[in-house]
């Protein structure tokens, strides 16, 4: 269901043109899973960020379905983030002034696709059932992560993307919230694609790629 071709993306910077992307180029089927591997400053997140529509390549295509993400309006590239993808960061971006609730059920509002029973799930399922009422500040890290896997999922997305979405936890907790997000993926029919640092959790998707320096590997 996603298709990059020779994607090349570079940031302006005050020695010049600094070259990021340098013809990346993937597939990854519906209802499947890819890992994004490479040392800090090869492109991963970048790779991300363009899919997601949040920056522009300066050349090459991404296909959605068999439709071109590139030419799209800044209001098509808004909708698609909110109707077509679930995103899913180390740092959360939780909605301070929801609850877990609220939070849980925001995305999915806005894609128009709140199903309360499924979001009533998502919480049993990520251990957050008895924290319906608090806000962000009042959980830990694991907690808010818990939500932010919720949160991307409750409006059963075609694509959910993942940047480092264990970075910041314990092995053990790691494993658990991987394990945790690739049963409610497949649950939703999404595909995943996930940047990572960790061979082990790389090797639990059905696909991996290791980016070097802006070109893929292997």
């Amino acid at each position: 269901m996603l298709i990059v071709e020779d994607v090349h993306k570079s940031f302006v910077t005050a020695q010049g043109a600094l070259p990021v992307l340098r013809g990346v180029g993937l597939q990854l089927a519906r209802a499947s899973s890819l890992a994004l591997m490479g040392e800090s400053g090869s492109g991963k997140s970048t790779l991300l960020h363009v899919v997601a529509g949040l920056e522009r390549p300066d050349s090459g295509r991404i296909l959605i379905d068999g439709q071109p993400l590139h030419g799209r309006s800044e209001a098509e590239l808004a909708r698609w983030r909110r109707e077509g993808i679930g995103l899913v960061f180390q740092q959360y971006n939780l909605i301070s002034s929801l609850t877990v609730a609220g939070n849980l059920a925001f995305q999915a509002r806005l894609a128009g696709r709140h199903d309360p029973a499924w979001v009533t799930q998502l919480a049993e399922r990520l251990g957050l059932a008895e924290l319906l009422q608090r806000y962000p500040e009042q959980l830990s890290g694991g907690q808010q992560q818990r939500v932010a896997i919720g949160r991307a999922l409750a409006g059963r997305p075609a694509l959910v993307l993942a940047d480092e979405p264990t970075g910041s936890l314990d092995e053990a907790s790691s494993e658990a919230v991987l394990t945790l997000l690739l049963e409610l993926v497949g649950e939703a029919g999404s595909s995943l694609l996930m940047v990572t640092h960790s061979a082990r959790l790389a090797a639990r998707l059905d696909h991996c790629l290791c980016l070097q320096h802006g070109r893929v590997q292997g």
